[in-house]
This record gives C-alpha cells, sequence and structure tokens, in this order.
C-alpha cells in the first residue's frame, strides 16, 4: 500500500499564489485612483503652492510604485537559485580527485545515502532524498516548489516563488518601497479620510468616490503597519547574514559563522556597487566576486573555518 506524502500537498499553494498576484494589482489600482485620481490630481489646476505639493505628492507616487512593480516581478520571476546536478562541495570535490573521498554510497533501492565522505567515512556534504542531490551550505527543500533552493529564506505566497540567494534582495527591495508607498498614500490621504465622515453624512459626495477613499485609506494604513514589522524583522536578518529558517539555528551556536560584520553582511546580498543597492539589479563583477550572490559558497568568519 502506498503512503501519501502530506508535503507534496503544499505544491497546492501555488494556485492561490497566483490570486494573491491579482490582489495586489487590485491594491495597486484602488490606491492609484484614491491618490491620484480623486485627491491630488484635480489640485494640480489650482495654482500656487497646492500645485506644487499635488504635483511633488504624484511623481514620488510615480516614482515609488515604479520601483515597487520593478522589485516585486523581479522577484516572481527570477529563479531564487538551483542546485545543479549531481552537486558536490568543491572543496569535497577536490579531496575525491586526490582520492580523499569516496564515491556516494546506494542503499538496495539505488538511493544516494550520502553524497560524499569524509576521511572518517562521516557525511560531509548534505543530501537530500527527495531531490536525490547534494544539498549545498544554507540549501533547503521547499514543499510548496518541490526542489532545493540555495540559502532558502521562505516561500513567499504573495510573489508564487520562493526567496533565495538569488533573489533576495530583489524582496527587500519589494518591502521597503511597498513599506514606503503605502506610507506615503496613508499619509496623504489622511485629509480626504477624515472628511468622508462630514461627506458621508451629508452627501455631498459620489457614493463610489467615497468608498474608494475608504478603502485605500484602511488598507495602506494596515499593510504599512504589518509590512513595518517585516521590514524590522529583515533588516535585522540582513545585518546578521541570517536567513528565516536559520534564525533557531543561529540562537543555538556561541557565534554565527556566516556574521561577517554588518557591511560584508549587507554586500553578501546586496553587493558591493552602491548605485545599484537600490534597484533589483545585481553587477556582473559582483555576480562574479561575490560567491553568496550564485549561492553554492558561503565566506564564514575567521577562525570558524573548520
Amino acid at each position: 500500500m502506498e503512503f501519501i506524502n502530506p508535503f507534496k500537498l503544499c505544491s497546492g499553494l501555488k494556485f492561490l499564489g497566483y490570486f494573491m498576484i491579482l490582489l495586489v494589482l487590485a491594491i495597486v489600482a484602488v490606491s492609484y485612483d484614491a491618490v491620484v485620481v480623486l485627491t491630488w490630481g484635480p489640485k494640480l489646476l489650482m495654482g500656487g503652492f497646492r500645485s506644487f505639493l499635488a504635483f511633488s505628492i504624484i511623481i514620488l507616487f510615480h516614482v515609488l510604485l515604479l520601483l515597487l512593480s520593478w522589485s516585486y516581478f523581479m522577484v516572481v520571476l527570477e529563479d531564487p537559485g538551483s542546485v545543479p546536478a549531481n552537486w558536490v562541495l568543491a572543496s569535497e570535490a577536490e579531496n575525491m580527485e586526490a582520492g580523499n573521498s569516496s564515491l556516494p554510497e546506494h542503499g538496495p533501492t539505488g538511493d544516494a545515502s550520502y553524497s560524499s565522505l569524509d576521511g572518517a567515512g562521516r557525511r560531509s556534504t548534505a543530501y537530500c532524498r527527495q531531490c536525490q542531490n547534494g544539498k549545498p551550505p544554507r540549501c533547503h527543500h521547499c514543499s510548496v516548489c518541490q526542489r532545493c533552493v540555495l540559502k532558502m529564506d521562505h516561500h513567499c505566497i504573495w510573489v508564487v516563488n520562493c526567496v533565495g540567494a538569488r533573489n533576495y534582495k530583489f524582496f527587500l527591495l519589494f518591502l521597503l518601497y511597498t513599506f514606503l508607498e503605502t506610507t506615503m498614500d496613508t499619509l496623504v490621504l489622511l485629509p480626504s479620510f477624515i472628511n468622508f465622515f462630514d461627506e458621508a453624512k451629508s452627501h455631498s459626495g459620489s457614493p463610489a468616490n467615497l468608498v474608494i477613499l475608504f478603502l485605500a485609506f484602511v488598507l495602506n494604513l494596515a499593510f504599512a503597519l504589518s509590512l513595518l514589522c517585516f521590514v524590522v524583522m529583515h533588516a535585522s536578518l540582513l545585518m546578521s547574514n541570517t536567513t528565516s529558517i536559520e534564525v533557531h539555528e543561529k540562537r543555538r551556536a556561541v557565534q554565527w559563522k556566516y556574521d561577517l560584520g554588518k557591511k560584508k553582511n549587507f554586500e553578501q546580498v546586496f553587493g558591493t556597487k552602491a548605485a545599484l543597492w537600490f534597484f533589483p539589479l545585481f553587477s556582473k563583477e559582483d555576480l562574479e566576486k561575490i560567491p553568496a550572490l550564485r549561492g553554492l559558497e558561503f565566506p564564514i568568519r575567521t577562525g570558524m573555518e573548520s
């Protein structure tokens, strides 16, 4: 009798993720209508300071929306990092070539039980039985994507993708720009929200417009407050070079081996080119010189190599 693997059912969450993309687009549409079309667009023709303020708010709104959308679709479309077939850690591959490691052992079913062995016969490279492949450091198997993801942070249902080594920067920028956009929308819609109750009582405004203004303010306020927590949490993880999955492992360690100092930790995710820090892009030089951006090997702090 074959048993059903409950983790395979998690792959059904992908369909919910596609609904979340539509929800994101709907929230953007409602916010755009409330901020640009209903509230600040008409004030462009008033002249004087009000026109200047309206122009500044609309420009800032569009800049943040552009950066937010760019970062969002980069997270959705970018592969977080897959393990190459028959992968073995580079240092162990050298040992195998020198005859210091044996080939993977196989059980009665043909599944490899070890990817490589050190001189004492211990497993030195982790092995994923679901993928039947080696697991690089900081790599984890995603039950939703049904594959191993390099430096996996979490599977995000909002982007229908895993967040890993190769798109974590894009995810952080998406969080930041969404927080800034929703915070700005909340502030610029606050006067309209205060007037909402007077207009509703006097029936002086269009019911449809009043609903849009009310809904946009409440949604943006809710997202701004919730995203603040996520921004603070991921900023802390970034500065300590930790993923969400590694938090408990880090607590058990006296010193976190991947903590290279705040500056180096930041560069492990955002690269060294300051001009590209605020955009969902990497320079070719950073991709070549920073192994962490490729997700297969990671530098560790001095004195913890063993």
